[in-house]
């Protein structure tokens, strides 16, 4: 059964950091790019960053650049999302997939929840 659990949200004020986790199961994790993305309410679902299989390789949004970081651990099947420095307009829920989309279906995990107050 192929799951991808999001965690790690919650309400910090702005200047602050969160740590995001995606637990990967029932397919092969390590061989496929990861990507996090964020809807805010009334937006689209949008990429923030992104890693290749091997982690070697990184991308990211002109947003978030120089203040999140997205790593992975294959032997957990897990991708982590660092963010520093929030800001009220990082407000959204995040969610994990592989990067791009599609390899999974329509499936997405259910997110978790990222509020910035100013």
């Amino acid at each position: 059964q192929v799951q991808l659990v999001e965690s790690g949200g919650g309400l910090v004020q702005a200047g602050g950091s969160l740590r995001l986790s995606c637990a990967a199961s029932g397919w092969t994790f390590s061989t496929h790019g990861m990507g996090w993305f964020r809807q805010a309410p009334g937006k689209e679902r949008n990429l923030v960053a992104s890693i290749n299989w091997s982690g070697s390789s990184t991308v990211y949004a002109d947003s978030v650049k120089g203040r999140f970081t997205i790593s992975r651990d294959n032997a957990k099947s897990t991708v982590y999302l660092q963010m520093n420095s929030l800001k009220p307009s990082d407000t959204a829920v995040y969610y994990c997939n592989t990067n791009p989309p599609g390899y999974l279906g329509s499936y997405w995990g259910q997110g978790t929840q990222v509020t910035v107050s100013s």
